[in-house]
């Protein structure tokens, strides 16, 4: 009897175990670009900012996924990342704009460089919108 019990739990076992990742989806990831944001007129060294910014997903399908934030030395390249679910069916129904914040802490003097992301060109060259704020003492 214990045998005839461990065998149907070993083949319980063995056919929950699936490699089959058919229902686990495929993602496209896409870019968005920052539609607005907000930005003071200038910094404090070693003070902390929220940075608001707006985006625009072209579905509901688009799921945020955080922030394209690059670093080079007093420049930020910023975008929005998001992902697809190649599965699921979408409407074209554009939902209404997003919005998000997150901190920006000053350890630099002189000025920062905000590139936000603003989609394409025709030639598939990305667009950036800069912005300059200078650090005050």
């Amino acid at each position: 009897m214990k045998q005839l019990i461990l065998f149907l739990v070993l083949i319980t076992t063995l056919a929950s175990c699936s490699t089959d990742n058919d229902n686990t989806g495929s993602y496209t990831y896409e870019v968005l670009s920052v539609q607005s944001y907000e930005l003071p007129a200038s910094f404090t060294l070693g003070e902390t900012y929220k940075i608001k910014l707006k985006y625009q997903k072209p579905t509901a399908c688009h799921i945020f996924q955080g922030i394209y934030y690059d670093k080079n030395l007093n420049t930020r390249t910023i975008a929005i990342q998001t992902a697809v679910n190649d599965n699921e069916v979408c409407t074209k129904e554009v939902p209404p704009l997003s919005e998000l914040t997150f901190n920006f802490y000053v350890t630099n003097t002189g000025s920062y460089i905000f590139k936000f992301y603003k989609g394409e060109d025709a030639a598939g060259v990305d667009l950036f919108e800069e912005v300059e704020v200078p650090v005050v003492n």
